[in-house]
């Protein structure tokens, strides 16, 4: 039992403390019905690695996460600049997959020359939680807190352009502007976290709780506990199940929340009664 808690402490923080931000934006995306653009963010960060690999850096160092950052930032222009641009013959979310889809490629063009290649594109993609650096942990959820900081200051902000856009454009908020520190922020955070549990495990901890919660709840503090109960849950059932039959831990804990989605869809269509919920109630005003 002592062995399995010291094997496991650092990958049990990290999966208790980090995924709770995760589901907070994951509660953005949905709404915004950009499903897979932090999948795309998170590639294009991945990008961002192959290349500093090629330059010879680490792709742990700074210089390594500095690149990922710089293009992660490219990435969130691209996003603010194609939303909302009336073309309903060609939708956001098709160029998100576009972005992905391309990003990918170079990756693997990139790495293709590389001795180490197919090792690191596969550590990109499930990421390696279970060998999790301490201070990574640390150094990563000091800066959630600060990206959280700013979200919560500027809250109705943020709340208004992802759940309101509409109403939030009629009331001359400056919705581009605000668009664009939310996709900045955002990419700080999957960029962070990529480093630590793949692209992966960062697009189920974003979407996975917040569609589950979706279907069960409508309040927006209902859908925060339900979705920070389902990700805390499957992250320590997958580590479990990972320790215990020696499976990679990002993609257990990955198959978990897939698991938990299947349940509450299934809870959901068989044996709830009454009405679904209906629309999120968010903050009003200032």
């Amino acid at each position: 039992m002592s062995e399995a808690l010291e094997v496991m402490k650092w990958p049990l923080i990290a999966c208790l403390l980090l995924p709770g931000f995760l589901v907070y934006l994951g509660l953005h995306i949905v709404r915004r019905e950009i499903i897979f653009v932090d999948l795309a963010l998170a590639q294009v960060a991945t990008l961002g690695t192959c290349v500093a690999i090629l330059l010879h850096y680490e792709p742990g160092s700074t210089p390594a996460y500095l690149m990922s950052l710089g293009f992660t930032f490219v990435g969130a222009i691209i996003f603010t600049i194609t939303r909302n641009q009336g073309h309903h013959h060609v939708p956001q979310e098709a160029l998100i997959g576009i972005v992905y889809v391309v990003a990918a490629a170079l990756g693997i063009v990139l790495l293709s020359k590389s001795a180490e290649g197919n090792e690191e594109l596969r550590r990109t993609l499930i990421g390696d939680v279970l060998l999790v650096d301490p201070h990574r942990v640390l150094k990563t959820f000091a800066l959630f807190c600060g990206v959280g900081a700013v979200h919560y200051i500027f809250r109705r902000k943020f709340f208004a352009i992802s759940f309101e856009a509409q109403r939030a454009a009629a009331e001359g908020l400056a919705v581009r502007w605000w668009d664009f520190l939310f996709y900045v922020l955002f990419g700080l955070v999957v960029t962070s976290f990529v480093q630590i549990g793949g692209v992966l495990l960062v697009f189920s901890y974003l979407i996975v709780p917040a569609v589950c919660a979706n279907f069960l709840a409508s309040k927006l503090r209902s859908l925060l506990i339900i979705g920070w109960i389902i990700a805390t849950t499957c992250s320590v059932l997958g580590l479990y199940v990972s320790y215990e039959r020696d499976y990679p831990t990002g993609a257990a804990i990955v198959c978990v929340l897939g698991l938990a989605l299947l349940l509450v869809g299934l809870y959901v269509r068989f044996v709830r009664r009454g009405p679904a919920p209906t629309a999120v109630s968010v903050p009003r005003g200032g």
